[in-house]
């Protein structure tokens, strides 16, 4: 059987899609943001065409373990995020996360 994770936002999502999709998928929730600016520093890389130079939020590591894990455990990753900017930028910290995990199939999916 196939393992597909789908990612969203808040838990109360991961249990009603949750109850939607087989076994051979597991959801997970982000519960919003999982990386960020640094407070204390500029946060992008001037040289590097002001590349961002984002860092784990606090209190988020296990969680990012988590899904790294999840991930490289699954043959495909679908990230359900929210489709406005928040949504974006949080799929974007998921791809950042699972990037390496060589997961050929990732999609992005709006609804």
């Amino acid at each position: 059987m196939a393992k597909n994770l789908v990612l969203v936002e808040s838990p109360s999502k991961a249990k009603t899609i949750n109850k939607y999709l087989g076994k051979g998928f597991t959801v997970e929730a982000t519960v919003g943001h999982l990386k960020n600016l640094p407070k204390t520093k500029l946060g992008v890389d001037i040289e590097d065409g002001f590349k961002p130079k984002l860092l784990n939020m606090r209190g988020k590591g296990d969680l990012i373990k988590k899904i790294k894990s999840l991930a490289a455990k699954s043959d495909k990753v679908f990230i359900a995020t929210d489709p406005d900017r928040e949504g974006e930028a949080i799929a974007q910290d998921i791809l950042d996360i699972i990037d390496g995990n060589n997961n050929e199939d990732v999609y992005r999916v709006l609804f």
